[in-house]
């Protein structure tokens, strides 16, 4: 997308990449675009958008990743700041909130244990039956011409415990910075 999430009247491009970095670049000067901002996500995004969305007077850049979550990037800032030797009061309004979202947490939160409970139950059960679930896998296999490697990419809407690779020919996996599996190597048997 592209968006004036800088407020200098000049539009940024809002770039969102299948590793899930979020890029922000600008164009300073009219040859090639600078790299401002960049954040690092997850999973891979699927859309990016800049807008107003969230409050008034703030952009922000939403994000809609693989598996479907919303994740928002806002110019907001973070930390408020009181003269001196005042404190932030919250308005009536607020704390209701605060407190009915605290209330609604606690109820979702005895909701799952429940569920989790009865789950146990039945999967334990005698005429209890075990189906294993489908899952969509999103997956790439690249080359990357600058060091005549190829990048798998995996990603499933649930945590990846373990993944087998087999080949035919000898193999050389290269380990990269985003990598956080553990590799061991055994030799295949010719049979």
């Amino acid at each position: 997308d592209s968006f004036d999430i800088l407020g200098d009247g000049v539009k940024e491009l809002l770039v969102g990449r299948d590793d899930g970095m979020i890029e922000i670049y600008n164009f300073e000067s009219a040859d090639d675009p600078v790299l401002r901002h960049d954040y690092a996500l997850s999973e891979s995004i699927a859309s990016i958008q800049g807008g107003c969305v969230g409050k008034e007077g703030y952009d922000e850049i939403l994000v809609a990743t693989y598996s479907g979550w919303l994740t928002g990037l806002t110019t907001e800032p973070v930390h408020r700041e009181g003269g001196s030797g005042e404190e932030l009061k919250l308005s009536q309004e607020m704390q209701s909130k605060i407190s009915s979202l605290r209330n609604e947490l606690e109820h979702l939160q005895i909701k799952v244990l429940h569920e989790r409970e009865k789950y146990q139950q039945s999967s334990q059960s005698s005429t209890a039956v075990s189906s294993v679930p489908a899952f969509s896998v999103n997956d790439k296999f690249t080359l990357n011409k600058d060091d005549a490697s190829y990048s798998l990419i995996l990603e499933v809407q649930t945590a990846i415990d373990n993944v087998l690779v087999q080949s035919d020919v000898p193999l050389d996996l290269l380990d990269v910075d985003k990598n956080s599996a553990v590799v061991s190597f055994s030799s295949c048997d010719s049979e």
